[in-house]
């Protein structure tokens, strides 16, 4: 709580609103400069009321009933003012006029915090983003219940110790998914969505000091793995008899040619094949992640694979079979395996492939490989879109060319 607290009223009638001359009396609560304003549920006539006493004039009956109310008002406020500052609570003047209302919920916990903010983005955010919250919500409530032995906490409770003992408790914690550890920038993630409810609840003075203030986050520059042109060769050549493995190397063989995301593709039919704007065929629609359109023209390679998979013509079809992520990525390491591929085989890297291997290594804009993978920004490419070595080495070859040919000529010159 604020030690050096300010708080005044300021009672005034709705002019604006007024009808047949009456208007409605409000009274303004600040504290510590923000505002929030109450309906007194009493009228009065606008000309009879005094902006600078903030009272109604005259000495008529209505007007004495009138003002003694707005003085008691303006006492009952203080009061409220008053308790909240000796019982040490959050002080606000949302939460002043909650308690003057009768609404006041004495004190907000992380429970009422998750579950708040839990129904108010289900309609802004991903079904898939919201499972990452609540994903981290749970790891927040297992190291409360460790560390603690509770099951909630009040928010004004949480400081810049506990966010550190969740970081502590995060880098030690094995899921049962996962094979070891969390690593560092899936803790800083799970950190940073608490950190966006604290932010919440900050706003709507449910807390009034920031237990993250001191907190930096730590994001460790990872490259992003990708298949080489020999590796990619490899996959696509190998000889294959168990169908599984055959559908899963489709699957990923068409994300390596396209560039679409794993939760794209399952929602895939033949509608989403459009003729473009050179008379092909295009693959157009919207990404799960982020509502971003994307318009892909069809390489010769993930057209074989569609019609591989084409029976019918009919638009609410599947395009391609339907695997679970987690077992694809699954029978993907036993199609690394098969390759004597070394790299951890995800079907994500297949998106990385395309941006680096199939796109950008073959001279495709970084702009273009952009619009093709669906992003907003720029930046965000160029995380997934490296420049490889191979890249590198036939610019500068080209480049070593030009400098031979410019000296070359040079000499003929002179």
């Amino acid at each position: 709580m604020r030690t050096n607290s300010t708080f005044s009223t300021l009672f005034w009638v709705y002019s604006k609103r007024a009808t047949n001359n009456q208007a409605n009396i409000y009274v303004r609560i600040t504290v510590n400069s923000k505002k929030v304003n109450i309906s007194l549920k009493k009228k009065t006539d606008i000309d009879l009321w005094d902006s600078a006493r903030q009272r109604v004039k005259g000495h008529s009956k209505e007007a004495r009933v009138t003002n003694l109310y707005l003085d008691e008002v303006q006492s009952l406020l203080f009061s409220h003012y008053k308790e909240l500052k000796l019982e040490h609570k959050t002080l606000s003047a949302q939460i002043l006029k909650s308690r003057f209302l009768g609404e006041e919920k004495t004190e907000y916990s992380l429970v009422d915090l998750i579950t708040f903010f839990n129904d108010k983005m289900s309609n802004k955010l991903s079904p898939k983003t919201l499972t990452h919250y609540r994903t981290s919500q749970n790891y927040v409530l297992s190291f409360l219940q460790k560390e603690y032995t509770e099951n909630d906490r009040f928010l004004r409770d949480l400081d810049y110790k506990f966010v550190i003992g969740l970081e502590d408790y995060l880098r030690g914690y094995r899921p049962k998914h996962y094979q070891g550890k969390i690593g560092n920038n899936a803790v800083m993630k799970h950190i940073q969505r608490l950190r966006r409810m604290i932010n919440l609840a900050l706003d709507m003075d449910w807390i009034d000091k920031d237990p993250f203030v001191k907190f930096k986050a730590k994001l460790e520059k990872r490259e992003r793995d990708f298949l080489t042109k020999k590796e990619l060769n490899k996959i696509e050549s190998l000889p294959l008899k168990i169908a599984r493995l055959d559908i899963v190397r489709d699957l990923f063989i068409f994300s390596c040619y396209t560039g679409i995301a794993y939760i794209d593709i399952m929602t895939l039919t033949s509608k989403n094949i459009i003729e473009g704007i050179d008379s092909e065929n295009w693959i157009m629609s919207n990404r799960a992640k982020t509502g971003t359109p994307f318009k892909i023209p069809i390489l010769s390679k993930a057209q074989n694979i569609i019609e591989k998979y084409s029976s019918t013509t009919n638009e609410n079809i599947r395009l391609l079979p339907k695997l679970s992520n987690q077992k694809l990525n699954s029978y993907l390491k036993e199609i690394a395996d098969l390759c004597k591929i070394e790299k951890n085989l995800t079907f994500h890297m297949a998106r990385h492939t395309f941006a680096t291997t199939v796109t950008l290594s073959n001279g495709v804009p970084l702009e273009t490989v952009s619009k093709l993978l669906g992003h907003t920004k720029l930046a965000t490419t160029q995380i997934y879109a490296r420049v490889i070595e191979q890249k590198v080495s036939d610019d500068m070859s080209l480049l070593r060319s030009k400098i031979e040919v410019q000296k070359a000529t040079l000499t003929i010159v002179k």
